[in-house]
């Protein structure tokens, strides 16, 4: 019996044989899928063209772009020098709005921007953006040039008492700030306009500007309700970087003298405080004992 003969087959006997060597029907692959044109179903999706998808993705960057400007970054100008040589008439910052939806306040050291509290810009005169201009400070993109904003260093906070001498050191709560890291070349503390001492009411801020001789700050309107301080209603947030120009980005850290020892007021109390708690087991403990031996006696 010849090789080639053995049980009809050509190939070795463990090699899987198709369905039609088992008596099933053969199936075309290429015939039985409906995408093909060859079996007479639908034809392929047709992709959308980019330039009807355009106006779909322009909406959406436009949204995003109002939400972010909403709730977490907003881009705001320098409009004069009175932050020199911190923040240049110019540069463009971006502002954190996110933190204080979640009940932060303001803190020593910080520079902010905030809505003016009434009186500030009085006699400021607002350029009047055209339309684009307009658009674009509406979603965020551009600075607004409507809205009478001011930015500042928020030098002490509510419950502090800040106070600045002729010839003197700023102080907080009876400690002196170190600031010639960021105040103006050869500008003093406060020669300019004197103050103090200023008990900050809860819920409000002293700010002033870093080029203290050119700065229409919290000195120059305690004559207003609040004694030149702002709430913190009005702020709308932190300015954190310096974005524009390129060659001016920086970030906007607080300076280290605002976290020096004693400079809060419940941190000064703290240990007393505490103190106090400790003790008054102990006096209750003792005054009982007393109290018990003179109803034995």
């Amino acid at each position: 019996m010849a090789v080639g003969a053995r049980s009809g087959h050509d190939g070795p006997e463990d090699r899987p044989s198709s369905a039609g060597a088992r008596g099933e029907p053969s199936v075309d692959r290429t015939e039985s899928d409906g995408d093909s044109p060859v079996s007479g179903g639908r034809a392929p999706k047709k992709q959308r063209s980019f330039w009807k998808e355009l106006p779909l993705l322009i909406g959406i960057a436009l949204i995003l772009a109002l939400l972010i400007k909403t709730f977490l970054v907003q881009a705001f100008s320098i409009p004069s020098d009175s932050m020199q040589n911190t923040l240049q008439r110019g540069d463009r910052v971006l502002v954190d709005k996110l933190t204080p939806w979640f009940g932060a306040e303001p803190e020593r050291g910080e520079v902010v921007v905030f809505h003016d509290p009434g009186g500030w810009l009085e006699d400021t005169v607002t350029p009047e953006p055209n339309v684009a201009q307009k658009f674009l400070s509406f979603i965020g993109l551009m600075p607004s040039a409507e809205e009478k904003d001011l930015i500042k260093r928020v030098i002490a906070v509510g419950g502090d008492t800040v106070e600045c001498k002729k010839n003197g050191p700023m102080t907080v709560n009876g400690k002196a700030l170190e600031e010639k890291s960021f105040i103006f070349a050869g500008d003093t503390p406060c020669n300019d306009e004197p103050f103090g001492p200023i008990k900050v009411s809860e819920g409000r801020i002293w700010v002033m500007g870093d080029h203290r001789q050119n700065s229409r700050d919290s000195r120059y309107h305690q004559e207003l309700p609040g004694q030149g301080t702002v709430s913190t209603d009005e702020v709308v947030g932190r300015a954190i970087v310096v974005a524009w120009p390129i060659n001016r980005w920086a970030t906007l850290p607080i300076p280290s003298t605002f976290d020096q020892p004693g400079i809060n007021v419940a941190t000064g109390l703290m240990p007393g405080a505490l103190g106090a708690v400790a003790a008054l087991p102990l006096v209750l403990w003792r005054r009982r004992r007393l109290t018990r031996g003179r109803t034995a006696g």
